[in-house]
């Protein structure tokens, strides 16, 4: 099967790898790069698990092709914030205990902090919106929504940049 070499600069650091045609940026990101922080939920783009930012805008890395995402910019949770340095919005989900189990957490970390990278005061609504591709199964969502306005408020504008 012939090959492709593509290369993505993954929370701030320029990687290489050969890919096939079909070969998702998820696979990439986890089976080549060892990005485990991007969770391989339903692999059909109904769940958010794997959701990353491709140029500053959410997407299911299990719906993107590698090849698509060659020459340009993903970050995952890991480039959102540290543990040295958290994003607001991963302390605000430690704080009002919107991690249960964990599994989405990450893909809700990312298209959260998109959102507040667009919109630093967001109403409910929007919250819902920007979350709306992410499955939770264990908190109900209440947690969730409340993290997110809590780091709205406690945001500034240079933590707003995911």
């Amino acid at each position: 099967m012939k090959t492709y070499s593509i290369r993505i600069k993954v929370n701030q650091e320029w990687r290489t790898a050969e890919v096939t045609a079909t070969e998702t940026l998820l696979a990439t990101l986890r089976n080549k790069w060892r990005a485990v922080e991007v969770k391989n939920g339903c692999a059909q783009g109904d769940c958010g698990a794997c959701a990353v930012l491709l140029q500053g805008r959410p997407v299911n890395a299990c719906l993107v092709l590698s090849v698509q995402a060659n020459e340009k910019e993903v970050t995952t949770v890991k480039g959102i914030g540290t543990r040295e340095n958290p994003h607001p919005l991963q302390t605000a989900f430690v704080e009002q205990g919107a991690i249960q189990c964990g599994y989405c957490t990450p893909g809700m970390i990312v298209s959260s902090a998109a959102l507040l990278a667009q919109n630093p005061n967001p109403s409910q609504a929007e919250i819902g919106e920007a979350i709306s591709g992410n499955l939770c199964r264990c908190t109900g969502y209440t947690k969730i929504f409340r993290a997110v306005e809590d780091a709205a408020l406690k945001t500034k504008p240079a933590d707003r940049r995911p």
